[in-house]
């Protein structure tokens, strides 16, 4: 099979992302929800629906447990926040899932999975969700992917809508193969991933490399070590989210979602340092790079 394609700016200028004509509003840049949180990673979702918004989302929805609302609604005044049902432990409850559909089905876009408990309820929230909700694009994330593989029937509702997001130790997961056998042969990896899952792939890495289900595959280099942050893969797949909630089409938002957030960090490092900035402040650098790289910027 043929080596994967770089993913530059000449790769993405040739699929030139949705621009809202003169004039339009909010719905016009698309709605997205993200869906996510618990009592110990409550600012997962924060992460993520920032990210959304700099990505040029025009509305953003927060689904989070009933008892994160009120902090969250304060510190991300732009969202309207859902507050959902939610497990003893804090999580979102499978029970949730009839509220997240009816939230989603007004969506561009979802994204499943920032700061979720890997646990039975998010199992089954995810597949509830998967098989009722018709129309967004949905991004899988964390711990929303972990037992996907074991849910064909919630996947094959959603032909050619999904994107998945997992670093290697996921990626072992979900497969249930070992670590190793991934890193000996990353881009393998994704094409059997996207293959049998009939999704996108973004592996994320040093090098991440992204496919799709026909075996057709990308590779991005662009980046440093300062992105192997906590709360950067959030960033990462609430960035894919805007794009996809601005209509871009699901290959295309992770193109442009993997090389965004590469730059960004690039941007960072020269400014703070290569190790040391934050995940919370890759989202405030994407405008920028999405203006330079627009048709009519002349960069």
């Amino acid at each position: 099979m043929s080596a994967p394609s770089p993913v530059d700016p000449a790769q993405l200028r040739r699929m030139p992302l949705p621009e809202p004509r003169d004039g339009g509003g909010k719905e016009e840049r698309g709605r997205v929800l993200v869906v996510g949180g618990s009592r110990e990673l409550p600012g997962a979702v924060l992460l993520a629906g920032t990210a959304a918004l700099r990505a040029g989302a025009g509305k953003l929805q927060i689904g989070a447990p009933a008892s994160l609302g009120i902090p969250l609604g304060l510190a991300v005044p732009e969202a309207l926040v859902a507050g959902l049902a939610e497990t003893e432990a804090g999580s979102v409850a499978a029970e949730a899932a009839d509220r997240v559909v009816e939230l989603g089905g007004r969506c561009r876009a979802v994204l499943l999975g920032p700061g979720l408990a890997v646990d039975d309820d998010t199992e089954a929230l995810v597949r509830r969700v998967l098989t009722g909700l018709d129309g967004p694009a949905i991004v899988l994330d964390a711990a929303a992917m972990m037992r996907i593989a074991d849910a064909p029937g919630a996947l094959a509702r959603q032909p050619g809508r999904v994107v998945i997001t997992p670093h290697a130790g996921e990626m072992a997961g979900i497969l249930g193969i070992s670590k190793d056998e991934i890193e000996a042969d990353p881009i393998g990896t994704a094409r059997r991933a996207a293959r049998q899952l009939g999704v996108v792939v973004v592996l994320k890495g040093a090098c991440s490399f992204i496919a799709r289900p026909d075996g057709e595959a990308w590779s991005c280099r662009h980046g440093n070590v300062g992105l192997a942050t906590s709360g950067s893969g959030d960033t990462l797949a609430g960035i894919m989210t805007g794009l996809l909630g601005r209509g871009a089409e699901p290959l295309q938002a992770a193109l442009w979602a993997v090389y965004l957030h590469g730059e960004a960090g690039i941007r960072l490092a020269r400014r703070v340092g290569p190790l040391g900035y934050l995940a919370r402040e890759l989202p405030a650098e994407v405008p920028a790079v999405l203006a330079e790289l627009a048709p009519d910027s002349g960069g």
